[in-house]
């Protein structure tokens, strides 16, 4: 009776060592399957969206019979002309027409003299479309003797110049979603990004300088990448290159807090009265207006021109984040002045000129078909304060910046074939086990039957 157990407990081993090994074998399959694509096979945004009729109206009608174009509170496009015959095109195309005095070169040429003119930190100059001027903005730490000297160089212009002095001071935002740190400071992390072999980090140009080493913590043990390229001053963007070459899951989602993120499906201009939202690691998901294309902004560390300028709020610490609407991809976070409890306003460094500097793409979320949980609401006194219905975009959970995994949570993936790899292992020591108390059993039997029959 001992020996039949026996034998059914061999019997039930090898079945189950055999039932093992084939389902190691569907579970290495499925890993291998479920893998995340290589880093040239990522989804990505090939072709920016376009900034819509307003900038296609411009820039068929000309510089000389337009003054830039904006999205009216009804959600109508307003093109600013100089002339009958351009309005009539501008109706035909479905758009509202706006007589004004000044052209497009006419606003051109008074930035171009501004920029020309001894360089003053402190102070911004933009394109006012709707107002058909250009607005020159001075703060705290302008002296009144500079202050003065420029507002000769204005009135010079002529009388489509505004001059305004505003609170705070014109920054960077040094200290998006994500926090990344290092010796140069504190910034967020922008857009995932590819070359189509090296996944990257698109970020502010003066969150730091070529080789700088970023870290999850602030300890420096979860090392992200090291930056690798950008611009700044003249322009504000800056690549990280991971450490892995990876970007990891989720590398088309940026967060907004709480755990939550934002699907980026594509990249595209912004447009003057567009909602726009940003997010930051200090602030949170902030919303707001864009309120002026082709921002010059004179910083303490340089002049930085072609910024998108908003009155989305955001501080320290936000620098680098992202700016998206309805999921589309815009600027990261340059700086500004104010802050979210006052208010202010804030610079972007446009996504569009940066992928075309570096050479690389916006990679994008896969699978965004708009049928994901409504988007998380914006926190802070902007929320609901701008016209429009416009949204973040479609939510998804975000995974945050990938942090080295240690070799066990890796085995413990299920996406990896570790776990798979280790059910295999063990059917292998269960099949060879029996079989190996399959032998001793029978060479103990025939010592047993022989040792008998001796002397």
């Amino acid at each position: 009776m001992r020996h039949a157990r026996r034998r059914v407990v061999r019997r039930v081993t090898r079945l189950a060592a055999v039932g093992g090994l084939l389902l190691g074998g569907a579970m290495v399959t499925t890993a291998v399957a479920s893998e995340l694509p290589a880093p040239g096979a990522v989804p990505f945004a090939d072709v920016a969206q376009s900034p819509g009729p307003g900038a296609d109206l411009v820039s068929r009608l000309g510089t000389s019979r337009t003054a830039g174009s904006w999205i009216g509170t009804d959600g109508r496009t307003v093109v600013a002309v100089t002339d009958r015959e351009a309005a009539d095109e501008v109706r035909r195309a479905g758009a509202e027409p706006r007589m004004v005095r000044h052209s497009m070169q006419d606003l051109t040429s008074a930035t171009e003299t501004l920029r020309s003119a001894p360089r003053v930190p402190g102070t911004a100059w933009v394109m006012d479309y709707r107002h058909n001027r250009v607005v020159v903005r001075g703060d705290r730490t302008v002296s009144s003797g500079d202050w003065s000297e420029l507002t000769e160089v204005a009135e010079e212009i002529g009388g489509f110049v505004r001059m305004e002095r505003t609170e705070g001071t014109f920054s960077t935002r040094i200290n998006g979603a994500q926090p990344i740190l290092s010796t140069a400071g504190r910034c967020s992390a922008g857009f995932n990004v590819t070359d189509g072999k090296r996944e990257f980090i698109l970020t502010a140009g003066h969150c730091g300088p070529d080789g700088s080493v970023w870290f999850a913590d602030d300890r420096g043990r979860q090392e992200v990448g090291t930056t690798v390229g950008g611009s700044f001053p003249g322009d504000d963007y800056s690549l990280i290159e991971y450490t892995d070459g990876r970007a990891g899951e989720g590398a088309g989602v940026v967060a907004v807090g709480d755990g939550k993120g934002v699907r980026i499906t594509g990249v595209g201009e912004a447009a003057v009265g567009q909602r726009v939202f940003r997010s930051g690691s200090t602030s949170g998901l902030r919303d707001g207006e864009v309120t002026a294309l082709n921002a010059t902004v004179n910083y303490p560390e340089g002049t930085v021109s072609g910024l998108i300028e908003t009155n989305v709020c955001a501080e320290p610490g936000d620098s680098g984040g992202p700016m998206f609407s309805e999921g589309i991809a815009l600027g990261v976070t340059s700086g500004g002045s104010g802050d979210c409890r006052v208010g202010g306003t804030t610079y972007f460094q446009p996504v569009t000129k940066a992928l075309s500097a570096l050479g690389v793409r916006l990679i994008v979320a896969p699978g965004a078909d708009g049928t994901a949980a409504p988007s998380p609401a914006p926190s802070g006194p902007e929320a609901g304060a701008v016209p429009g219905s416009a949204s973040p975009g479609s939510s998804a959970p975000t995974s945050g910046i990938p942090s080295g995994s240690t070799l066990l949570s890796r085995l413990a993936d299920p996406r990896n074939v570790g776990p798979g790899l280790l059910v295999i292992a063990g059917s292998l020591v269960a099949l060879v086990a029996t079989r190996w108390i399959r032998t001793e059993q029978d060479r103990k039997a025939y010592r047993r039957h022989y040792s008998a029959t001796w002397g």
